[in-house]
């Protein structure tokens, strides 16, 4: 199931629940019972990757960037 994120309307709170794709837009229950209402956003994650300047390296099958191994144009 995916995980999707909602934000509170009235206060920005953002919450986090698994819910079937066909459920993803449907009503939020408020987690606190203070009748809020929450509406899905998109979600904001972040990546670990190599800080700038440093090199690119491919570890194991593919590469850090996404793409197999020697596609993405890396000589390492």
């Amino acid at each position: 199931m995916p995980l999707y994120e909602y934000e509170c309307i009235e206060d920005g709170e953002v919450i986090e629940l698994l819910r079937p794709m066909k459920d993803a837009d449907g009503p939020v229950e408020d987690p606190a019972g203070k009748g809020r209402t929450f509406k899905r956003r998109h979600s904001v994650f972040g990546v670990g990757g190599s800080p700038v300047g440093s090199t690119h390296v491919h570890t194991g099958g593919c590469c850090p960037c996404g793409k197999n191994a020697g596609s993405c144009g890396s000589m390492n």
